[in-house]
């Protein structure tokens, strides 16, 4: 199973083993993960599962949709490595990804 590290905005670490086909939204809200609230249920209509992935991964993952980037639009603090969290799913080759946390979601 594929491990994700998720760090939140205070730089406290989480090292969570997430199923493949879940997304790193879900894969948070499973282990109980601050930072992100994902209130739309990973429908790609609200920012509230901002993350910033780790350049090293940036370009790993597929691009993003136009409706995902109307939605970053709308993101606190969003820079270019900025995706939300309910359009990556994770596999095997996402297996050590790092995303950070923004301070807050819009």
């Amino acid at each position: 199973m594929p491990k994700i590290t998720y760090i939140e905005h205070n730089g406290k670490t989480h090292n969570v083993e997430v199923p493949n086909e879940l997304s790193v939204m879900e894969g948070a809200i499973q282990n109980n993960i601050p930072g992100i609230d994902a209130d739309c249920g990973g429908a790609c209509a609200c920012a509230t599962c901002h993350v910033y992935v780790d350049e090293k991964w940036f370009n790993k993952l597929p691009n993003k949709s136009e409706a995902e980037q109307d939605m970053l639009d709308m993101a606190i603090e969003p820079n270019k490595f900025s995706r939300l969290g309910c359009q990556i799913t994770v596999n095997d080759d996402l297996d050590g990804m790092v995303v950070k946390m923004p301070s807050k979601q819009s």
